[in-house]
């Protein structure tokens, strides 16, 4: 696939603008409010994005123009469900959903054919286990899907597979000042959230004030699950030292956090 041309699908690809952040917004404002002069602007504002996207499919063998336009799709779909309440990067947003498109693209056109069968019991084992996930905060099992819509786990980790084409976690789909997004970074981690990860940084600041004694004591206990007994032999001092030092202990940090 040819990527250094300068002309896809009639757009001259060497001279597509770049918008500022306060030029987005505006844009953003007035499709908000239903502009199609605004939405035209943010798409022609947005092809550098689909072009940065789709060199990373140079060994599709597919046409350019049809890449493009299909990415233009996916820009399209973006931009019609971003919720700029979210607080996040339109092309954070993007990003996936040009990428989801093109891959449908690719795997509904690729020479070698998987069944409707087959990719209708891959599709409908992902939609389960989007909605198990949302509704039990987890992660789901092969088998808890199986369960679900009735089909052999066998059969549905075959399904998966074949729809998948393998690619390294860390391989950057899109880069804006020298800012790369990577493939890690648009997968939903249930289990470090950002909420916890902060609750983690002011635990540990807490953890700071306290006195060297008190700190261990409440690593031993609550990090490591030792009981008292077994802290106040370590740290050789009594049971009754233990509770009252990981008492006020627990009381300095309930205090700091609180911001008494």
């Amino acid at each position: 696939m040819a990527l250094y041309k300068v002309e896809i699908c009639g757009v001259n690809t060497a001279k597509l603008p770049l918008l500022k952040n306060d030029e987005k917004k505006e844009l953003f404002d007035r499709i908000l409010k239903g502009d199609k002069e605004a939405r035209d602007l943010y798409i022609k504002g947005n092809l550098r994005l689909v072009l940065s996207i789709i060199q990373r499919f140079s060994n599709s063998n597919e046409n350019v123009d049809d890449l493009f336009q299909i990415g233009c799709i996916g820009l399209m779909k973006a931009i019609d469900n971003f919720d700029i309440s979210q607080n996040v990067k339109f092309s954070t947003y993007a990003v996936p959903m040009i990428i989801g498109e093109i891959r449908r693209y690719l795997r509904d056109n690729n020479s070698i054919r998987v069944s409707r069968s087959l990719r209708d019991t891959a599709y409908k084992a992902i939609y389960t286990k989007e909605a198990l996930m949302r509704k039990n905060d987890k992660e789901p099992t092969v088998c808890e899907i199986a369960s679900e819509i009735g089909i052999s786990k066998e059969d549905i980790v075959f399904a998966l597979d074949a729809i998948q084409s393998p690619v390294s976690l860390y391989e950057p789909v899109y880069s804006e000042g020298g800012d790369a997004i990577y493939i890690m970074d648009q997968i939903s981690d249930k289990k470090n959230k950002e909420e916890n990860w902060i609750e983690e940084i002011a635990l540990k600041e807490a953890m700071g004030k306290l006195s060297d004694r008190e700190n261990n004591i409440i690593k031993l206990r609550f990090f490591e699950g030792k009981t008292q007994m077994e802290v106040a032999n370590e740290i050789s001092i009594s049971q009754a030292q233990v509770s009252r030092l990981e008492k006020s202990a627990l009381k300095n940090m309930k205090n700091y956090l609180m911001g008494k």
